[in-house]
């Protein structure tokens, strides 16, 4: 970490992250593109509007190392992979399965912080963690776990929970010694990559939509990529891998509260218990690092 006490302005940026990729699923909806395009132009619109910031920050830093390099491009990949299986299996099995099992990325950072990092994470976390989760199937419409019922794009949201831990573990590393936009901007045109030559093979049109979808196109590239995933990766620079990933389990409860004004959809008492789950679960989750 490049800070032994986490500053103020880490977990300013968790609630900015929170609160800009709540907004993500409402583009999503309204875009109303396939899933591997909505990705595409989320991550180009990022990369376009942070260029010039980057090319200046590269000016004053002088030229990166090979490892620096590499750890960016990867993180970038796993990105990339996390956005095309989720988008993917919510096309072919619905977007309850493949959303619950990409939001167990959290559980998979948290074994990669126990087996990689060498981070102790005490039965605190766990149970936040247990428990964060949870709600967060709660929230995404589950009246039990025993609802899933698991095929090919259930399978899909799995690797992309499993590419989404694996994308906050790499970045942690990578903040260690790169900047947040240099390390976002770097991973960022690895992704842009990766989604376009996905879409290529796919097949799927990357233009001819309505001007309503190319808005939304924007949005999702400002608020979500930009805003939300700029202020994750300062986050991590400040705050282990192990406290980030699963503070984001608040996305689901800012999203289902937007969705009532935005979308029209209803909060039933069992998602408010959801919620109330996910920032109990998250409050424990950063009582158990305290210390540290």
């Amino acid at each position: 970490m490049s800070d032994s006490h986490p500053s103020f302005t880490a977990y300013l940026a968790l609630g900015v992250a929170i609160l800009s990729l709540g907004f993500s699923a409402i583009f999503v909806r309204w875009a109303n593109a396939p899933g591997t395009v909505t990705s595409f132009y989320r991550m180009v619109i990022a990369v376009i509007l942070l260029a010039w910031p980057f090319y200046r920050r590269m000016k004053i830093r002088g030229n990166l190392s090979r490892p620096e390099l590499y750890i960016a491009l990867l993180g970038g990949l796993f990105f990339a992979a996390d956005l095309a299986f989720w988008a993917t299996g919510v096309v072919m099995s619905g977007a309850t399965n493949p959303t619950l099992l990409a939001n167990t990325a959290p559980l998979w950072v948290g074994l990669g912080a126990l087996i990689l990092f060498r981070e102790r994470l005490n039965g605190v976390f766990w149970a936040g963690l247990s428990l964060a989760m949870a709600g967060a199937a709660v929230i995404l419409g589950l009246d039990s776990l025993r609802a899933v019922s698991f095929g090919v794009g259930t399978l899909l949201g799995l690797l992309a929970g499993i590419f989404y831990g694996s994308y906050f573990l790499i970045t942690q590393r990578g903040r260690e010694t790169l900047d947040s936009l240099t390390y976002f901007w770097l991973a960022a045109a690895s992704s842009t990559l990766a989604l376009f030559a996905l879409s290529l093979m796919l097949r799927q049109p990357l233009t001819g939509y309505s001007t309503f979808t190319y808005v939304n196109f924007l949005a999702l590239g400002l608020v979500t990529q930009v805003l939300g995933y700029l202020a994750i990766n300062y986050a991590l620079g400040y705050l282990p891998a192990s406290i980030v990933s699963p503070t984001m389990l608040g996305q689901p409860v800012v999203t289902a509260i937007l969705a009532v004004p935005l979308l029209g959809e209803g909060l039933s008492l069992w998602q408010i218990l959801g919620g109330i789950s996910v920032l109990i679960g998250m409050y424990l989750v950063h009582r158990s690092r305290q210390g540290e």
